[in-house]
Order: structure tokens, then C-alpha cells, then sequence
């Protein structure tokens, strides 16, 4: 049986063998901003489970830029030798393309950990100096951090572009700029967080010159024949925050400039915020920006359902499925969607003894059912 789910999709050279994507999930277990042990497991797993794609954690391109002491980084030579090591990994067992999200944490940094509270350090927990484009905090009660000044935009750039280098050497098959989940870069989109009287702030057009002016130097440092794609929060679900008309007309500016996806997501600016969660409940605001923008889109959100997420690609609504915990709790889920959508999944060779048609008494009673 055909299964949209579980066809190729070409992103400039590289061919991904199914529509299933692990997001990036931070982990705050990293050390010294460098991977260990538990991103050798971690990532390592989701890439002998079948998916299409594995996205590596937000990782940061400056200390600064880091939400938590125990985030990843991207900018010293340990890290990058770290990160190689899992990467040459998940690519020597694994049947999945590795990608990476470069990020910077804005406002949203110098915290504690999820489980922790996530609450802004103190002075006593090691705080440092948070950046942003206004000084305008995240909430109440958090720190205030200092606006940055034109030259230090143009030195983030050189940050990025350094990291993008580092990638390509550690030998990521994709890059992906973070503009969500009110990081620096949404920070910049949105009039919530952007009150800035220059050129990067005000109308549309000068909220969107940050993102655009870092996709297009990380962008000109990325091999051309590899994609590089953006994840947005497409809305603020605030008044007066940033909107979906505004990432339409933003993914049409990156489309233009070689975006080759839009990862699509929404929220994290604003502790007002209202979110109406539901399985899939983004998939609307992809269709819309796959059709306005006319450019391949990833969506996210509860999605952890076989045949919700084959339908979503059926119909068009999204390119690619995006999990995140759904695919912790299964990271063999596109084994198990396959199997249950009597489509062709992919297995590293030393797994192909688990495959059900070499097990058929255990599998005997699936035979009955649909016999």
C-alpha cells in the first residue's frame, strides 16, 4: 500500500527517505555547552528508529546566547569535537540525515532549567548579562536584559556564520535557523518584544531585517547543494504580537533568499499567551504558509498518531511531520507506523532481524485480521 508518509522528499541534494522528522529538543544536560554520553543515546536512538531526519537540540552560537548553564553551544573547538563524535555515530549505524538548529536565547537566557522551575538565575547561581533587541524583560520578576547595539548585531552574525562552519565540518546534512519560540530572533519579529527606533524595529519590513540579514550570511556559509531551512513561531497567540499574515509574508522573504523549508510551530514570546492546544493543531497555519509562500513546510504539535500524521501529508497540509516527545516515548515509531500502514520503513542492518516478516508467528494474528 502507498503511504504519503513514507515517501522520498528532495531538499536540494539531499533525499529524505520518509516524511518523519525528530524535532530539536534541548536536553540542559550538555557540558561546557558540549555533547556527552547522553546525546550519543539520545540522538543515536531516534536515528536507528527509522525517521527521515534528526534534528540535533537547539544549540547556541555564543555563551551569552545559551538559555541555561547546561545548554549546548556550538563555538569552541570541544564543542565541535563532541558534537563530531555523536554525528559520525548516528551516521555509521543509523538510516536517518542528521540536522542541526542553531539558535540564540535573547532575553530568554540566563535560567534555570525546566525542571527547575525555569526561572530566571540569580547573581549566587552564576547569571550573566541576557541581550535582546529592546530592553524590555520576558516577565515579571526576570532580568532586564540590554539592548544591543548595531555592531553587536553585526558581530551575532559572525557568531552564526562561525557555528555554520562548524557544522559543516562535524558533517550535518541540514541546518536550521531558530526565529521561534521567542529566542533572539522571534524577539526581533515581534512588536511585543521589538520596540526598537531604528532600522531593526518598527514597521514590518524593519522587524523582519534581523532574521533576514542572519538567514542570508549563515545561508552564503552553508554548502550550496545542502538545505537550510528556518523553524517560526508563526504566532504569538497575544494581542498585538506577531501574527500568520506576518509569517507568510516573512517565509515568502526567506523562500527568496533559499530557505528551502519552514518548520513550523508558534509561541514562547509572551507568558500571556493563550495556545489552543490540540493533536495537530498547527497544521492549519502550515497549509496556509505552504500554499501563500509556495514552500515545503514542516509542521509540529501533538502530532503522535500514524494515521493523523499520514493524513496531514495526504491532504496536503504539511511536506513533513515534526515530533518531539511522541517520538521519545516511541523512537521507533515509523517502524511501528510503517508496519500499521503497510508501507516499507528503514532499518539499519543490524535490526533487520526484529522485522515482523521474519517473525510471522508473532505477528500471525495482524495476518488474520486483515486476511
Amino acid at each position: 500500500m502507498h503511504s504519503p508518509l513514507f515517501s522520498p522528499f528532495e531538499l536540494r541534494g539531499l533525499t529524505l527517505k520518509n516524511r518523519l522528522v525528530v524535532s530539536p529538543m534541548c536536553q540542559y544536560i550538555s557540558e561546557n555547552g558540549s555533547a556527552n554520553d547522553w546525546h550519543l543515546y539520545h540522538l543515536g536512538n531516534f536515528s536507528i528508529g527509522g525517521f527521515g531526519l534528526v534534528m540535533t537540540e537547539a544549540t547556541n552560537v555564543n555563551a551569552v546566547g545559551k538559555i541555561t548553564h547546561k545548554c549546548a553551544t556550538l563555538c569552541t573547538d570541544e564543542n565541535e569535537a563532541a558534537l563530531k563524535r555523536v554525528i559520525d555515530f548516528n551516521k555509521k549505524f543509523g538510516v536517518a540525515a542528521q540536522g542541526l538548529q542553531l539558535a540564540h536565547a535573547g532575553r530568554k537566557g540566563s535560567t534555570q532549567p525546566p525542571a527547575l522551575g525555569g526561572q530566571s538565575l540569580s547573581s549566587g547561581e552564576g547569571a550573566w548579562e541576557t541581550v535582546a533587541p529592546s530592553a524590555i524583560p520576558y516577565a515579571a520578576g526576570w532580568h532586564t536584559p540590554r539592548a544591543l547595539t548595531k555592531p553587536e548585531i553585526k558581530a551575532l552574525y559572525d557568531d552564526f556564520t562561525a557555528s555554520v562552519r562548524r557544522a559543516e565540518r562535524v558533517g550535518y546534512d541540514l541546518i536550521e535557523m531558530h526565529a521561534g519560540h521567542g529566542y533572539l530572533t522571534h524577539q526581533f519579529l515581534s512588536p511585543l518584544s521589538n520596540q526598537r527606533d531604528d532600522e531593526y524595529g518598527g514597521s514590518l519590513n524593519n522587524r523582519m531585517r534581523f532574521a533576514l540579514e542572519l538567514f542570508e550570511v549563515m545561508r552564503a556559509a552553508w554548502p550550496k547543494d545542502k538545505p537550510m531551512g528556518a523553524r517560526l513561531s508563526t504566532c504569538d497567540w497575544v494581542d498585538g504580537g506577531w501574527t500568520v499574515d506576518e509569517s507568510v509574508e516573512l517565509a515568502r522573504e526567506l523562500k527568496a533568499l533559499g530557505c528551502d523549508y519552514i518548520d513550523v510551530s508558534s509561541g514562547g514570546l509572551h507568558p500571556a499567551q493563550v495556545v489552543p492546544l490540540a493533536p495537530g493543531y498547527h497544521t492549519k497555519i502550515a497549509q496556509r504558509i505552504r500554499k501563500e509562500a509556495d514552500i515545503p513546510v514542516m509542521v509540529v504539535g501533538l502530532i503522535a498518531d500514524h494515521d493523523l500524521a499520514n493524513r496531514i501529508v495526504e491532504s496536503g497540509q504539511a511536506d513533513f511531520i515534526c515530533m518531539g516527545r511522541g517520538a521519545m516515548w516511541d523512537p521507533r515509531f515509523p517502524w511501528h507506523a510503517a508496519e500499521e500502514l503497510g508501507a516499507e520503513a528503514s532499518y539499519p542492518a543490524r535490526s533487520t532481524p526484529c522485522l515482523p516478516k521474519l517473525r510471522p508467528q508473532l505477528f500471525s494474528h495482524r495476518q488474520e485480521v486483515t486476511a
